[in-house]
């Protein structure tokens, strides 16, 4: 109950947030549209574009919070976090495309010049205006989304900040213009459509690597790695898989333990290496920790014999003596089986010993894949 209350009050921080950016950026959209409009500078309007941008960003982001929060389900059961990279996803094909219709509309004016209009100073106004509220937009959006560990806020707070750089780069371009240089408010904005592409892209880029399952970054893994063998108990890893969803990391992890544990030991230190990487890395939500006795990696696996049969060959070669036996362990190492025969004591003679080590030898001989076989008696 108190997790799905933390979820819950994450997903209400998100999405205050998100609300706030949004109300900003509608307000910057149509003063600058308006006002670029009005007063005759592209620069400006590409910069509004961008606002309106920023503005379809924030309802997608709000969309994506709202799925992402749901529990997993039987149909989802790892979560819905991958709803916030689907629509990041699409957020960044739609920058994509606003960039590619500023570009063109500004090499447009570029082949035919009588169409350029000289910008009034007061839309340098505009611009700053813009470079101020996209800026606080920026360092109110990055504390949540550091606070809440999104990486879905954190795209959203570089689209305010990208937005404020954009509009720097529209204040000079103003300026260019009034001080006799007409090209510079369409170059400025051809300059800011590019900006948009290549964070449109770069944002697109992540989101398929993610979806493809790409792992974590490699020194993000390192440092997995470092924390597994730290664990008591563990002598190597020989597999380690990670995935990316949302802001969540998941770890698939094959760690070697002594082989002659028992199955609890090394079900306790499983426990253990899930529950330190849990608590030393915060993106780590989930933890498969698979058992192994050796590194079998790159070993050629045979169709090893099973428990049954085993009790089979016990009571083949051992016949009436086999009721002296309690119980008996298996272990199977590098393609053979070891095993251990536990004894009872029970009208256990020497003579008995002697002929129970003989033909446990004798079976040892004709079954090739039982290479040991070990007799222990209980106190």
């Amino acid at each position: 109950m108190a997790a799905n209350e933390m979820t819950d009050d994450i997903a209400k921080l998100k999405s205050r947030v998100t609300y706030v950016g949004g109300v900003i950026n509608v307000f910057l959209t149509l003063l600058k549209i308006g006002f670029g409009v009005l007063w005759n500078s592209a620069a400006l309007v590409a910069d509004g574009i961008h606002s309106l941008a920023d503005l379809a960003s924030d309802a997608l982001v709000l969309v994506a919070i709202k799925l992402g929060a749901k529990e997993a389900d039987h149909e989802h059961p790892y979560g819905h976090r991958r709803f916030e990279t689907m629509v990041t996803t699409v957020l960044a094909l739609s920058l994509i495309v606003v960039a590619g219709y500023i570009g063109w509309d500004g090499i447009g004016h570029l082949l035919r010049p009588e169409t350029l209009k000289i910008p009034d100073v007061k839309t340098m106004g505009i611009a700053a205006i813009s470079i101020l509220g996209n800026e606080w937009s920026y360092q109110y959006t990055k504390r949540i989304a550091d606070q809440t560990r999104s990486k879905l806020l954190l795209a959203n707070a570089w689209h305010h900040r990208s937005d404020s750089l954009s509009s720097l780069v529209v204040l000079l371009a103003i300026g260019a213009v009034l001080l006799g240089y007409p090209l510079a408010d369409v170059i400025a904005a051809i300059i800011v459509g590019v900006m948009i592409a290549q964070m449109g892209l770069k944002l697109f880029l992540e989101c398929i690597r993610e979806l493809v399952d790409t792992s974590l970054p490699p020194e993000f893994i390192a440092e997995i790695r470092t924390e597994i063998l730290n664990t008591a108990g563990v002598c190597g890893i020989h597999l380690l898989r990670t995935r990316q969803m949302g802001e969540d990391a998941y770890i698939d992890a094959h760690i070697i333990v002594n082989s002659r544990i028992s199955v609890s030991e090394g079900h306790v230190i499983g426990d253990a290496v899930r529950d330190n990487l849990i608590a030393r890395f915060d993106d780590v939500v989930d933890v498969l920790v698979h058992i192994d006795p050796e590194d079998d990696e790159y070993k050629h696996k045979t169709n090893p014999l099973s428990r049954l049969e085993i009790e089979g060959f016990l009571q083949q070669y051992l016949a009436e003596l086999n009721h002296q036996i309690e119980s008996f362990n298996l272990h199977y190492l590098d393609n053979h089986i070891e095993i251990e025969l536990i004894l009872s004591q029970e009208k256990l003679t020497p003579e008995r010993l002697v002929e129970l080590k003989q033909r446990c030898a004798l079976m040892q001989t004709q079954v090739k894949t039982i290479t040991q076989i070990f007799l222990h008696s209980r106190l």
